[in-house]
């Protein structure tokens, strides 16, 4: 049970409060895989009513780090090592679609936002501003997404975003807290390699730089979570193979 987490509440809408202290607590490794949430628990801990302890609960449900049990409640979410495999290739083929899209059709007001989110990403490198790195992070690649021009396509990257354990791999950096400096600064170049391409329209660019961002997580997904290396190759030939089949 999470004690005195209560002090992470802050002044922001109280579901909101809720969930990025709950966040925070997920990622730092104190309610883990397969953990209840149990929604009178956290109200009573918090001093807050049921309500926005539902809503925030519905939050991390939507944000892919929960999961709704029906009849029990909500748990953080549990994913077999399939499951994991599954959308590391899922968010390589959407990464390049993507990013293919956001370059031929990026509007100057699209990549001022972009550029933004990167400027707020770099405020944000200490450990305990992990949750906030992340949830900027998502944010960026959202936008990118968003900057396809094609809706189905930007729910389609939504869906798959969530189903994508890279909160797991943020808790890597709270056991393993010497990694972080060089995980935060290569994130950020690899992100800026990626806005170049987007910027000067180099669709083909675009592409291997998001693939290339995508294969980084992979290893840390091979390390640090222990998916089966077989998995993670087998998924990255399927991707290259349709790649270079497109070309």
């Amino acid at each position: 049970m999470v004690s005195n987490i209560e002090k992470e509440i802050s002044h922001k809408p109280l579901k909101d409060e809720i969930y990025d202290a709950l966040h925070r607590q997920i990622i730092a490794g104190k309610y883990g895989p397969g953990d209840w949430l149990r929604q009178d628990d956290i109200a009573t801990q918090m001093g807050v009513s049921m309500t926005p302890v539902r809503e925030a609960l519905d939050l991390l449900v939507a944000a892919g780090l929960a999961e709704r049990v029906p009849y029990r409640g909500v748990r953080v979410r549990e994913m077999s090592a399939k499951d994991v495999a599954d959308a590391y290739g899922l968010r390589l083929i959407l990464e390049a679609i993507t990013a293919r899209e956001a370059a031929l059709h990026i509007t100057p007001e699209q990549i001022s936002n972009l550029e933004k989110k990167m400027d707020e990403m770099k405020k944000h490198v200490k450990l305990n501003e992990m949750p906030q790195e992340r949830q900027l992070s998502r944010e960026f690649h959202s936008a990118i997404a968003e900057a396809s021009g094609n809706d189905l396509l930007a729910k389609v990257y939504a869906v798959v975003a969530n189903a994508f354990p890279d909160w797991l791999l943020y808790e890597a950096l709270y056991r393993k807290p010497e990694l972080l400096a060089g995980s935060v600064s290569q994130t950020y170049e690899e992100h800026t390699a990626i806005m170049d391409a987007l910027i000067n329209g180099n669709a083909d660019k675009a592409v291997q730089k998001s693939i290339e961002h995508v294969l980084d997580s992979g290893r840390w997904l091979e390390e640090y979570l222990n998916i089966p290396s077989e998995l993670l190759r087998e998924k990255e030939k399927q991707v290259f193979h349709l790649i270079k089949k497109s070309k």
